[in-house]
């Protein structure tokens, strides 16, 4: 294992229990609980009951420096989760320069940031051992992938995730960021939680096909981030139609509009709709995403309008936020 990932699953920090998933439960806790009361008992057990589940579980802690944090996250993988993710921040610094957002990879297992941005080596450290962003587009990032050679598999077990994740989410110096856009794993496991439970979350953003088959998985993870407590801002709907380069013609290759009868389901809003595009996957191959490299283009007015609805419902951030960790004393 060489000196990053030592860095990165021991030294400098530990993990809080596993990453908030333990939840004890006493039997004989358990059974009070399960008895009906009345009245002023009635809610003293509720409040108890609370305080009983809620052991165990992290307290949340602003990262340092971000003002407002924004998970892009998707029930089910190949769904064009990381490419919403790069081109929704380079949209919120496109829509507004005076914005400073980064981009922190969390899918530990499969990195697509680093090739999306095109960014390669590994992070500088400050005197105080944190880990500093690359810089590309004017995007400050993170991932596993600038630790970890690209063709190498990562074979660990949970508990090295975790430690892992800690260190993506409290090891970092940001500076000072008005957005940080969050690229989640596929799935509702462990890092999900892990993240969810750690850090304050301005909101969600859903990514699924119009298929039934991905829809079932994103109903799946809009949900989990309802049981959290954290705010679902809505959906987008990638790939949805395939417009013939000669003839014109649009296909519904994944289906029509299942998203938008999901959002009805779930009482959620459509962000917008990413069309199936060559110049998309083309621009995201080659390290050169599209709202940069052709910011003109229908395509890149998509994610632009999707990051103007993301910025509308985002709750106000907060008056003032921790200081940037490069501005501390002696650092």
């Amino acid at each position: 294992m060489g000196v990053w990932l030592r860095l990165l699953v021991s030294g400098g920090g530990s993990l809080r229990g596993c990453g908030g998933a333990c939840v004890p439960l006493g039997g004989s806790r358990l059974l009070i609980c399960r008895r009906q009361f009345s009245g002023a008992e009635s809610e003293a057990l509720k409040q108890r009951r609370s305080q009983i589940m809620s052991r165990g579980l992290p307290k949340q802690k602003p990262i340092e420096g971000v003002k407002q944090v924004i998970v892009v996250a998707s029930g089910k993988g190949g769904v064009g989760k990381s490419t919403t993710a790069v081109n929704l921040a380079l949209a919120l610094a496109a829509n507004d320069s005076s914005k400073a957002v980064g981009l922190l990879d969390v899918d530990v297992y499969g990195p697509s940031i680093p090739k999306m941005m095109n960014l390669k080596g590994n992070p500088e450290l400050s005197q105080s051992n944190f880990m500093r962003p690359l810089l590309n587009y004017g995007i400050a990032c993170m991932s596993m992938g600038f630790l970890v050679e690209e063709t190498a598999p990562l074979v660990w077990r949970g508990l090295m995730v975790m430690s892992a994740i800690e260190k993506l989410l409290r090891q970092v110096d940001w500076g000072q960021l008005d957005y940080l856009v969050v690229d989640m794993p596929p799935g509702t496991g462990d890092v999900q939680l892990s993240v969810s439970q750690n850090i304050p979350i301005s909101g969600a953003v859903i990514v699924s096909t119009p298929q039934d088959i991905a829809l079932m998985d994103a109903h799946k993870g809009a949900e989990m981030f309802r049981k959290v407590h954290v705010p679902v801002l809505g959906l987008v709907q990638n790939m949805s139609v395939f417009q013939c380069p000669k003839c014109k013609h649009k296909t519904h290759i994944f289906g029509a509009d299942g998203a938008r009868r999901l959002a009805r389901t779930l009482d959620l809003d459509i962000l917008g709709d990413i069309p199936l595009h060559l110049n998309i996957r083309e621009a995201s191959d080659t390290g050169q995403p599209i709202v940069f490299s052709q910011p003109e283009s229908d395509e890149a007015k998509a994610y632009l309008r999707i990051a103007t609805e993301v910025v509308r419902r985002l709750p106000p951030p907060p008056e003032s936020f921790p200081t940037c960790l490069g501005n501390l004393p002696g650092r």
